[in-house]
């Protein structure tokens, strides 16, 4: 469905300057943003792909992952097509690098904003995550979706890159309860020549997320001969723990993928040392993702007990209560089940 787009102003010669993410894109008539979903016509800029999702399943909200928002919940995850990043590593390519511009009979099947929350709630979901793809692309359909889901009492998740406006922030943030910021790098090099992004805008993001209340977890896939250098992953964990060393940071395994497929999966040595490194930065919790059984339980980082025990995506125990250990009765930074 085609619908006028939010976060756009009209220029001279019927050119529209899109401001949703840090592309920034002046648009001339009949051309598509970087994204390839959003078009100009005729001085108007539309959306290609609201009311339309590529896929649609419930998760355990630990698969986003988010392990201090409502552990041991499910939720209701959706995606459109298309992203603002290329990156060549990407995992799920086959559905966030297709575009309206180069595939305009692709696009998936219609779901309504209605029909996505009434479904959440018929599965028992506590939340809707708008995640595989980049929610930022399809912001209007994740906007009045989460309108919807906050008046029916579900929470709303963003799983992004982390590269859209200050804009955008303000306009979601009243129904924006969480998200998990991919933070791939800590090089501008990198963001330039495999994201096709910059840095700074990430980081931005982020600290704003936090200004405005939303409850944040960092992910960072550690990539084999990219972003795997110590140096470089002590500035990520130092960034992340001088914002507030409660934000989790989720080490991620890289497995080889859409365009870089000669490389290795990370080491498992790589991963620990990483996890070695944010310890030292003084970051409260780590978490090892992609490796089944390693680092992913939460500890409570007072008195050293097991909290919360996982095994992958799943929760087989949570003994916090009323969002403290109950052994120490610390308080334990996230967003946590209230009747528990």
């Amino acid at each position: 469905m085609i619908k006028e787009a939010m976060l756009y102003r009209s220029l001279d010669n019927q050119k529209v300057f899109c401001f949703l993410c840090n592309h920034h894109c002046q648009i001339n008539p009949s051309k598509f943003g970087f994204c390839g979903v959003r078009q100009n016509r005729s001085g108007k800029l539309y959306t290609h792909v609201y009311g339309e999702v590529i896929t649609a399943h419930v998760d355990p909200i630990e698969k986003k992952p988010l392990y201090h928002f409502l552990p041991g919940t499910s939720s209701f995850s959706i995606a459109t097509i298309g992203c603002n990043f290329h990156c060549y590593f990407c995992q799920n390519w086959q559905i966030s690098q297709v575009t309206k511009r180069n595939h305009p009979e692709e696009g998936g099947y219609k779901l309504s904003p209605e029909n996505i929350v009434s479904e959440a709630k018929k599965r028992g979901c506590r939340s809707i995550s708008y995640t595989y793809t980049e929610p930022t692309i399809f912001f209007e359909y994740a906007f009045d979706t989460a309108k919807l889901a906050n008046k029916a009492g579900l929470g709303n998740v963003f799983v992004t890159n982390g590269y859209m406006t200050k804009e955008a922030l303000k306009a979601i943030a009243p129904y924006l309860d969480a998200c998990n910021v991919d933070l791939k790098s800590f090089h501008e090099e990198f963001y330039q020549t495999i994201c096709k992004g910059h840095l700074k805008p990430v980081l931005d993001s982020i600290r704003f997320m936090k200004e405005l209340g939303i409850w944040v977890e960092v992910t960072t896939l550690v990539v084999p001969s990219k972003n795997d250098g110590e140096a470089e992953l002590t500035e990520i964990a130092r960034f992340i723990a001088g914002l507030d060393p409660d934000i989790p940071w989720h080490i991620s395994r890289f497995h080889p993928d859409y365009k870089y497929t000669d490389a290795i999966a990370t080491p498992l040595e790589t991963l620990r040392k990483a996890f070695s490194i944010g310890k030292a930065e003084g970051l409260h919790y780590i978490y090892i993702g992609n490796v089944l059984g390693e680092s992913e339980d939460t500890i409570c980082h007072y008195c050293g007990k097991t909290l919360i025990r996982r095994q992958g995506f799943f929760t087989s125990k949570n003994l916090i209560r009323n969002s403290q250990c109950p052994f120490c009765e610390k308080p334990i930074a996230g967003v946590f089940d209230s009747t528990k």
